[in-house]
């Protein structure tokens, strides 16, 4: 295989999955179904590329508070499937490939078995150190912000932290992704050329690739080809 300069981070915002469920004649939801499926797919083509860390936008904020009642318990009966597999299967792929996962966004607006299924894969996988898995959900890029700028506000009414003090590396401490690298690369599927508030502050200096194909038709040659692409451009970060 040709030599490919390798981010570390990638950032994923899986669009499409309905349009793609209408486009072959089917109930708009069931894309969500062949989306989680392509999930392990990338997980391996990360692996063989050598891509450590995945963050991936599984539902919004907007999306929680929009999508119809119906879909919404569809999303979550899916969701509730993976995790039950994760906690049961001893042979998943999540623990074959030793993946740790996390979980962020407003995790309390989601149903309560959610909540606990989340807590029990983040206990289960915390150990896990060969690839780092990200879920948000329902997250926003905003809210997170807000969140923070609140953190660091109370933090300073309890006489912990002084203003002149707050610099961008107190900042990232109160943000869900602490700790972690910004994503050098953030690839959007389904035509849309927008990041629809995921990681606002993290991607400053992120690259973009924007991919007509719909997220469960992605192929491995897509994304063989967008981090080839990401490895011949110069990275510049406003200089």
């Amino acid at each position: 295989m040709i030599h490919l300069i390798i981010p570390t981070h990638v950032g994923i915002i899986p669009d499409g999955n309905r349009r793609f469920a209408k486009k072959l004649m089917q109930r708009p939801w069931k894309g969500h179904e062949w989306g989680v499926k392509k999930f392990e797919e990338v997980l391996n083509w990360c692996k063989e590329l050598g891509i450590k860390i995945i963050t991936i936008y599984t539902l919004s904020l907007e999306n929680l508070a929009k999508r119809p009642k119906k879909e919404l318990n569809f999303l979550f009966n899916i969701a509730r499937k993976e995790l039950k597999e994760i906690l049961e299967n001893k042979v998943h792929y999540i623990h074959e490939n030793e993946v740790k996962i996390q979980f962020f966004g407003k995790l309390e607006l989601l149903p309560k078995d959610l909540q606990e299924g989340i807590e029990k894969v983040k206990e289960m996988t915390k150990k896990y150190s060969k690839f780092l898995l990200n879920l948000a959900i329902a997250y926003g890029g905003k809210q997170e912000i807000i969140e923070a700028c609140k953190k660091i506000g109370f933090e300073i009414k309890m006489g912990k932290i002084k203003p002149d003090l707050i610099n961008e590396e107190v900042f990232r401490k109160s943000l869900y992704t602490n700790g972690l690298p910004d994503p050098d690369l953030i690839i959007r599927t389904g035509g849309e050329k927008r990041i629809s508030n995921f990681l606002i502050f993290q991607s400053a200096y992120s690259e973009f690739k924007f991919l007509d194909c719909f997220w469960p038709e992605l192929t491995k040659e897509d994304f063989f080809n967008v981090i080839k692409e990401f490895g011949e451009r110069e990275r510049r970060f406003g200089r």
